[in-house]
């Protein structure tokens, strides 16, 4: 999947949670993107936690997220950090079971 298929899925419930949450916040749906965000407890999950944060304008709640993410706090515009965190999570390798 390429950011462009990402962007254009119709339905997103095959998607990995944080895709998911990504789906949601282009979609305007932040509550849902939010909810699903605070679901996954590793440092991915809370790089799109800050992600939604800064978005949403609370800088400082964001700033917590980007340590506890071990990411720097974001300072390019929040589309490009949206196509950022979307790419690094396209190009994870899955998790072996």
């Amino acid at each position: 999947m390429t950011i462009d298929d990402l962007k254009a899925t119709a339905n997103a419930t095959a998607l990995p949670p944080l895709l998911r949450a990504l789906w949601h916040d282009a979609q305007g749906e932040w509550e849902d993107a939010h909810q699903l965000a605070q679901e996954v407890d590793d440092a991915d999950g809370a790089w799109v936690h800050a992600y939604l944060h800064r978005r949403e304008g609370d800088a400082g709640n964001a700033e917590y997220w980007y340590g506890r993410a071990n990411q720097p706090v974001a300072t390019d515009s929040l589309p490009a950090e949206w196509e950022r965190i979307a790419a690094a999570l396209l190009n994870r390798k899955p998790a072996r079971t």
